[in-house]
C-alpha cells in the first residue's frame, strides 16, 4: 500500500507522522459515574450528568470541569461536554483524567467512537469500559492542533445550534399564524366578512381504501399505494415513499386523485383522529392503503384543498375530530362520520390567500430544514477528515 509523503500505516489505518495511536484506557480513561438517589438531591449549582445529558443540579459536584461524560446505561454512547464541576450519575462512564489532551477534542473525538457498540448484556444493554478501554485510536500529538481541530467542530456546532433555535422559532410563528389565520382571528388584508359554517359532506365526497388485499399483493406490482404513516405524518403527500402493491384490471378499487384529501380512520389517541393530507400531483395507478379514506371536494365546491387540510389540522379542527371519534382503546372516526363534522370557511379567495400565506411560511421553514441537514452532513464530513488526520488544520 502506498502511503503518501507525512503519513505512515498503522494498526489503525494511515495516520500523519506526528501523530501516536493508543488504547482508549491510555488517552482518557473512563470510569463509572457515582450513585445519586433522587431523595438526596439538594438544590445547587451543579449539574448532574445521567446517561441522556443534564437533568437537574446539585449542591455538591464530583468532578472538576470541563468535563466528558457518556451514557452507561439507558442512553448508551450519547456523550456529552460539560463546561462547569459536575456530578456524573451513576448511569454515565466519565473521563477522569485527560492526559494533556484537550478536553473538547476528547469530546469529538470519543463522539466519532460511537460507544454503543462496546455495550454488553441482552436484558439491559450497559457500556462497559473495560471493553472500551482497550480500543485503539490515533491522536495528535500536539495539543496545538487537538484545539484546532475541536475550534473548527465547535464553530460548525454553533451555526448548527443557531439554525435550531431559528427553526423553532419559525415553526412557533407558523403555528400562530395557523391558529389566528385559520379560525378568523386575524383577518388579511382586504377581507371582511362572517365566515360561512359548512358540513364536509356538503364540499365533497368520501371512498375507501384498497380492499380485499393479501400480504402476497404488497411490495410487487406496477400500482402504488399511500402508506397509513404518509398520511399522518405529512400536511402534503409525501410522492417519494409510496410503496408497491399488485392491483388487476377486474378489481374494484379506488383510485386516489390530484386533489384529493387522505384522512386516517383510527389512532391511539383522539387527537390523532382523522388527521389528513392533501394528493397536490397526479399520480397514475395510486391508491389508498386500507386503514385509511379518502375525500373528494365536488367541483362545484368553493373550497381550497389545502385550506382544508390546514384547517382540519389545526386546534380548532383537531377539536372537531376528537367530538366524533369513538372508542376507548382505539378511536375511530368513519367516512359517515366525517360527512357531518361542520366546519367554517371563508370565501375562496380569502381561502387562497390565507394558503399563500401559510405556504411561504413552510417553504421559509423547509428552506432552514435543508440548509440545517447540509450543515450537520458538513459536520460529519468535518470529522471524518480532521478526527483522522486527513485533513490537517495546522
Amino acid at each position: 500500500m502506498e502511503v503518501r509523503p507525512g503519513y505512515k500505516l498503522t494498526e489503525v489505518g494511515v495516520i500523519p507522522d506526528d501523530w501516536v495511536v493508543a488504547a482508549i484506557s491510555q488517552v482518557a480513561p473512563l470510569q463509572r459515574g457515582f450513585d445519586l438517589p433522587a431523595r438526596s438531591i439538594k438544590p445547587g449549582p451543579f449539574p448532574i450528568v445521567y446517561s441522556n445529558g443534564s437533568e437537574g443540579f446539585h449542591n455538591v459536584a464530583m468532578v472538576k470541569g470541563p468535563g466528558v461524560a457518556t451514557g452507561r446505561s439507558g442512553t448508551l454512547g450519547k456523550l456529552h461536554y460539560i463546561d462547569s464541576d459536575y456530578w456524573p450519575h451513576n448511569t454515565s462512564l466519565w473521563v477522569t483524567r485527560f492526559n494533556e489532551n484537550d478536553p473538547k477534542f476528547i469530546y469529538y473525538l470519543y463522539h466519532s467512537l460511537h460507544f454503543e457498540r462496546f455495550a454488553s448484556g441482552s436484558g439491559v444493554p450497559t457500556l462497559n469500559r473495560n471493553d472500551a478501554h482497550g480500543h485503539q485510536i490515533a491522536v495528535p500529538r500536539d495539543r496545538a492542533e487537538q484545539r484546532a481541530i475541536a475550534t473548527a467542530l465547535s464553530d460548525v456546532d454553533a451555526l448548527l445550534a443557531g439554525l435550531e433555535r431559528l427553526i423553532a422559532k419559525k415553526r412557533d410563528l407558523k403555528q400562530a399564524a395557523m391558529q389566528q389565520l385559520l379560525t378568523g382571528q386575524t383577518r388579511l388584508p382586504g377581507f371582511q366578512g362572517e365566515w360561512e359554517v359548512k358540513r364536509l359532506g356538503e364540499l365533497g365526497v368520501t371512498y375507501g381504501g384498497l380492499t380485499g388485499k393479501t400480504k402476497a399483493d404488497f411490495g410487487s406490482g406496477a400500482a402504488r399505494y399511500v402508506t397509513f404513516m404518509n398520511v399522518m405524518a405529512n400536511t402534503v403527500i409525501d410522492h417519494s415513499t409510496f410503496e408497491a402493491v399488485r392491483v388487476s384490471l377486474s378489481e374494484n378499487q379506488n383510485r386516489v386523485e390530484r386533489g384529493d384529501l387522505l384522512f386516517n380512520g383510527s389512532s391511539e389517541t383522539p387527537e390523532e383522529v382523522a388527521l389528513c393530507a392533501l394528493v397536490q400531483r397526479d399520480v397514475h395507478n395510486l391508491y389508498l392503503n386500507s386503514f385509511c379514506f379518502g375525500f373528494r371536494p365536488r367541483a362545484d365546491a368553493e373550497v381550497d384543498g389545502l385550506f382544508l387540510t390546514y384547517y382540519i389540522r389545526s386546534s380548532e379542527g383537531r377539536e372537531i375530530m376528537k367530538s366524533l371519534a369513538q372508542g376507548s382503546t382505539r378511536y375511530n372516526l368513519s367516512k359517515k362520520a366525517l360527512l357531518v363534522a361542520e366546519v367554517r370557511v371563508p370565501t375562496l379567495p380569502e381561502q387562497v390567500a390565507i394558503v399563500g400565506t401559510l405556504s411561504d411560511m413552510a417553504t421559509e421553514l423547509t428552506a432552514l430544514e435543508a440548509r440545517r441537514d447540509k450543515t450537520r452532513a458538513l459536520k460529519q464530513g468535518m470529522m471524518q477528515e480532521l478526527l483522522t488526520g486527513r485533513t490537517r488544520l495546522i
